[in-house]
């Protein structure tokens, strides 16, 4: 991509993972195509069952849509995000979730810093600077945060929202990177994986429409239980781990 109106001199993908979203994919889908920059929209079909498929073909055959990819059965979140990483071609990759809680609108925030060299992984929070916040469950709000604190303490990060769908990477960083979790796991393997690697990572304000359950949220206590194990698994134990080789190798 070369330099446009919107100043953006880098090519952006955007990774979609879609696991039955019938109800938010047309809107979702035009949110993307109404930023002020291009971008490569990759979409993820993880084995929907609700109609989110039929809609995608259209999408795609209406050209509002770059690559489709299709897994059957559904595999998770992590799984999804692997495939579509490995499937787009942009310097810079942003993760969009395919409801209407993240506004692409926000995408030139996340670019930026990576865009002017201060960056290598940018994260989108939900708990800082002056945007737009849809108040809803308070215990989500205390697990975030205690998640959050949790992963802190173990990649000595001092992120604000761990667990935001918005993370913005540069291709080398997704190049170093296994994504071994396939659910909701990813977020704090990801955020482990980054920390272990020495990348640069900064942190901006992003508005957030939290939905209900009544509206589609999929995330429950389960998926914060599994969270919780891989914070310890990729953060703590193999920090400790790379330590034991570091020593034993030195000796």
């Amino acid at each position: 991509m070369s330099d446009d109106a919107s100043g953006s001199a880098v090519h952006v993908s955007v990774v979609m993972p879609v696991y039955n979203e019938r109800d938010t994919l047309d809107e979702i889908v035009a949110r993307v195509r109404a930023v002020s920059m291009p971008v490569e929209l990759v979409v993820v079909d993880d084995g929907s069952t609700d109609g989110s498929t039929e809609i995608l073909a259209r999408l795609e055959n209406e050209g509002r849509i770059d690559r489709l990819v299709r897994q059957d059965p559904n595999q998770g979140k992590g799984a999804a995000l692997s495939r579509g990483f490995r499937s787009c071609a942009g310097e810079v990759v942003i993760v969009q979730d395919a409801d209407l809680e993240y506004d692409p609108a926000d995408y030139e925030m996340l670019v930026e810093p990576i865009e002017r060299g201060l960056a290598d992984v940018v994260y989108g929070s939900r708990f800082m600077g002056g945007r737009p916040h849809r108040v809803l469950y308070f215990w989500h709000y205390v697990g975030n945060r205690f998640l959050t604190l949790l992963s802190n303490m173990v990649t000595n990060l001092n992120l604000s929202d761990m667990e935001t769908c918005y993370k913005c990477f540069r291709r080398e960083v997704l190049d170093d990177l296994v994504i071994e979790e396939r659910g909701f796991g990813v977020e704090p393997e990801l955020t482990a994986k980054v920390a272990l690697g020495g990348w640069r990572v900064y942190e901006v304000g992003v508005s957030y429409s939290g939905r209900t359950y009544a509206e589609g949220k999929k995330i429950g206590w389960r998926d914060g239980v599994r969270a919780l194990v891989c914070i310890l698994k990729y953060g703590l134990f193999r920090r400790a781990s790379g330590r034991k080789r570091a020593s034993a190798g030195g000796e």
